[in-house]
């Protein structure tokens, strides 16, 4: 089989993964259907805001159709506040006030008297922007970190020669995960890094976790039976990146008025 084969094989691979990651984590805005006067009508409830309110619009319904949105901070036992949508500019909206860092809202709507999400409220996260120079430098590489580990594992388990491609995985995995992940950790939300031994972030959790097997597999190259490693350390990666991403992350104290990374 041809190396340009393997290549398209590790692409597809590792863009399935990366979409399922990011529609499975708790970032990803919540899509519902409301109906009004018999016609359904889709809209999309966000679970992550930046350090400004965060605006629920719905589109193009009748204009005599009523809204109103519920929240309370999470994880608190407050009442929920009611807030009723209004019209801007062909619009109904109703906006979410800011949180401090890693503060939550949870929140429902209800339309035209009906709930939506009352048994399952949405809860939405608020941090800083994270610029475009760090954000995006960090996205690729764990992208291209998990190609190469793709890659690596197609070349093991047909017999080719693979070392090369190991360091380039480990090199990537390292940049984009332990140079430019706490950068983006740092921008978001003020800690540097939020996992093991000082918190329990999944997502530098299961980057460390694949980093230490993939350091172990480097170690072992001269190993007779490192292919082996390798081929473990590439499955564990697999496995841990299909954690959504961003699960048990920073989150703000609202007791003791502090940010708080331990679950």
């Amino acid at each position: 089989m041809k190396k340009s084969v393997y290549w398209l094989l590790a692409v597809v691979i590792t863009l399935a993964l990366s979409i399922y990651q990011r529609m499975t984590g708790p970032t990803y805005p919540k899509k519902m259907t409301v109906e009004v006067l018999g016609a359904d009508y889709k809209l999309k409830l966000p679970r992550s805001g930046v350090q400004h309110d965060e605006y629920l619009r719905l589109k193009d319904v009748p204009k005599d159709t009523k809204a109103q949105v519920h929240y309370r901070r999470y994880p608190t036992s407050d009442e929920f506040t009611t807030k009723d949508f209004g019209w801007v500019d062909g619009e109904l909206v109703a906006a979410l006030p800011v949180q401090p860092v890693a503060g939550k809202l949870q929140y429902y709507i209800t339309v035209n008297g009906i709930d939506y999400s009352a048994d399952e409220p949405v809860v939405i996260r608020f941090r800083n922007d994270v610029p475009a120079g760090i954000l995006i430098p960090h996205i690729l590489l764990m992208f291209a970190a998990m190609l190469f580990a793709v890659y690596t594992f197609m070349l093991v388990v047909t017999g080719k020669e693979y070392s090369k491609w190991l360091k380039i995985t480990v090199a990537t995995l390292f940049v984009g995960g332990f140079v430019f992940g706490p950068l983006v950790q740092h921008a978001a939300f003020g800690p540097w890094w939020t996992g093991f031994p000082y918190g329990m972030d999944l997502t530098d959790n299961k980057t460390l976790l694949a980093f230490v097997f993939f350091a172990v597999a480097l170690a072992t190259l001269k190993w007779k039976y490192n292919k082996w490693v390798v081929a473990l350390a590439v499955l564990v990666m697999i496995a841990v990146f299909t954690i959504p991403h961003s699960a048990y992350g920073s989150e703000y104290d609202y007791a003791n008025q502090q940010l708080s990374t331990e679950k």
